[in-house]
Order: C-alpha cells, then sequence, then structure tokens
C-alpha cells in the first residue's frame, strides 16, 4: 500500500531538515535529496513498528503548504 505524505525541507547551516506535518517525524541529511529520502526511511520504520492506536492518535488530516503574501511596514 502506498501513502502520500507532506515533506518540508529548509535548510540549516550545511544540512538539511526534513519534516513530516502529519505525523511530526523528522529527519536530516546533507542534501534535500538524502533529507527527503532518511524521512522516507523514517516514515516507513514509523508504520512498520507503530500500533494502529498510535498511527490514529499521531496522524493529522490533510496538509497543505502553500505561501501567502503580507504588507510589511
Amino acid at each position: 500500500m502506498q501513502k502520500e505524505l507532506t515533506a518540508i525541507i529548509e535548510c540549516e547551516g550545511d544540512r538539511y531538515v526534513s519534516l513530516c506535518p502529519e505525523l511530526d517525524i523528522a529527519s536530516q541529511g546533507n542534501t534535500v535529496e538524502q533529507a527527503r529520502e532518511n524521512l522516507r526511511e523514517a516514515l516507513e520504520l514509523f508504520y512498520e513498528t507503530a500500533s494502529p492506536e498510535e498511527i490514529k492518535s499521531r496522524l493529522h488530516g490533510e496538509m497543505c503548504v502553500t505561501r501567502v503574501e503580507i504588507v510589511v511596514g
């Protein structure tokens, strides 16, 4: 079974941090691709080991990441 989740990746210093906000699981890597792959691995391990109750309690609904324009000054 495949599941699609959100991955937010940002640069922190000389590394990249990846976050899945639906489950609040994070990872990191030296490149964007490595951070995404490490997050994928962490998520797959979570689904392999977590009980159905834990998954249900941690899983947030559908996420949407977008940009917002604001007026400054």
